[in-house]
């Protein structure tokens, strides 16, 4: 990886984030949140908290720490602030977790947490940015893939402050007019901000630099790559619009939100063809398990982006359309997620452990430090368990919901348990396990002095 060096905190959120999504499926299991109870419910409102900033927002943090210097081959800026993004994002998701509880009538919590979460999450996010930013300022021009970031942290900037306003208007601090309406009516817009544009723009944007490198593909920009940055971005500005038009008491854009979901599906389509021409030209003709699995994800991503633009399946999904976002969260994002940790965690483990001695011992290679097979089988789970969930959705049964999420979590923990052990080093033979002048990765820590 060109210009790229160790995060050393990466792990860590990757950890978080981990204990975050067995948190939230763990909750769905039990019956918390929908469709046990409605989508506006407190405890639905928790879940989906858990879900988008503890696993999604943490897991691409976390991602994009190291692979952003990769984007742009310069190193990443002020990593010192790794650590306290860290240290605030992760008791602020709790603090809003906890006032979402007291929503509910919970006891011993306080509606006076969910401000008070808020301001933790834009102080960790607002590090997190400064690194992030700081380093993609440091190339001009920016390349391609580098720009989705940046649109995605600009998306992620005006959910932080839509998602601050929500919370002093909850919590009874605020009770002006335009901050009520915002919330009653601009919800599923921050929800597009945070899962559309934050999210969706940054792993497309790393995905148009990571699947030609994995694929050994050609990486050159193509107009379709254009198209869809500038589609997408088109409909993520009149999301923005839209919430201002809200804000400021202005009719002007009722009817934009359709505008906005025909050149999102415009987008997914031409990312789909992208991604189908990179698997189609790429020299390494049998792709590694992370690809295959990622391909899953592709397939959600389209489907569930298409079938939300059509009234009629949209209307079929549920409250909110909850399947369709079931599809896209746990499909696109958490498949896709998972698929990539697959190959990331060996790859930053085997950098970590055997790159000090490269070249002077044998040293196993990254895919000795997994075992495909089993992991395979976890996938195949995993995603059998998304498209059930999700059909259970669509025809409101809760208790094959139940059964299905149930599946998707045993499947998880299988997928963590291959992660932990590619960490430990277990699948490595014995004698190159840990030769001469090696380090033993720490689980979650870093074994060396964060940068500077």
């Amino acid at each position: 990886m060109p210009g790229a060096t160790l995060s050393p905190w990466t792990m860590s959120y990757f950890a978080a984030a981990c204990l975050f999504l067995i948190a939230g499926e763990s909750a769905m299991v039990g019956g918390y949140g929908y469709p046990f109870a409605a989508v506006e419910a407190p405890a639905t409102l928790a879940l989906v908290h858990v879900v988008a900033i503890g696993w999604l927002g943490l897991l691409m943090t976390g991602a994009l720490l190291q692979f952003v210097p990769v984007l742009v081959a310069a190193p990443l800026r002020a990593g010192r602030l790794a650590l306290p993004a860290l240290a605030l994002l992760i008791p602020g998701l709790l603090l809003l977790v906890g006032g979402f509880t007291a929503l509910g009538g919970a006891q011993g919590v306080s509606t006076a947490m969910l401000p008070s979460g808020a301001l933790l999450l834009a102080m960790g996010f607002g590090l997190a940015i400064i690194m992030l930013a700081a380093t993609l300022l440091t190339v001009r021009p920016l390349p391609l893939p580098a720009r989705f970031v940046a649109v995605g942290l600009g998306a992620l900037i005006a959910a932080v402050l839509v998602g601050g306003a929500f919370t002093l208007v909850l919590s009874g601090t605020v009770t002006n007019y335009a901050a009520i309406a915002l919330l009653l009516k601009g919800v599923p817009l921050h929800a597009a901000l945070g899962l559309a544009g934050w999210l969706t723009f940054s792993a497309i944007g790393v995905s148009y630099r990571l699947l030609p490198m994995f694929m050994l593909a050609p990486d050159d920009t193509r107009p379709t790559n254009r198209a869809v940055l500038w589609t997408g971005a088109a409909a993520l500005a009149i999301v923005v619009a839209g919430i201002v038009s809200i804000a400021v008491d202005s009719d002007g854009m009722e009817e934009a939100g359709s505008v906005a979901a025909l050149l999102a599906v415009f987008a997914a389509l031409l990312y789909s063809a992208d991604v189908l021409r990179l698997f189609r030209e790429r020299r390494r003709k049998i792709v590694e398990l992370n690809i295959r699995a990622s391909y899953a994800a592709f397939a959600a991503l389209f489907a569930s982006v298409v079938m939300f633009a059509l009234p009629a399946t949209r209307a079929a999904a549920g409250e909110g359309a909850a399947a369709l976002v079931y599809l896209f969260v746990f499909g696109w994002l958490t498949g896709l997620g998972l698929a990539q940790l697959y190959k990331i965690v060996p790859f930053l483990t085997w950098l970590e452990c055997y790159g000090p001695v490269l070249g002077r011992t044998a040293v196993p290679s990254i895919q000795d430090l997994v075992e495909d097979k089993r992991a395979s089988l976890w996938f195949f789970v995993y995603y059998l368990a998304v498209i059930a969930a999700t059909f259970s959705l669509f025809a409101e049964c809760p208790g094959a919901f139940r059964v299905a999420t149930l599946a998707q979590l045993c499947a998880t923990v299988g997928l963590m348990v291959e992660l932990v052990r590619a960490r430990t080093l277990s699948s490595v033979a014995a004698p190159l396990r840990l030769p001469a002048g090696a380090s033993r990765p720490h689980l979650f820590l870093p074994i060396s002095r964060p940068q500077e």
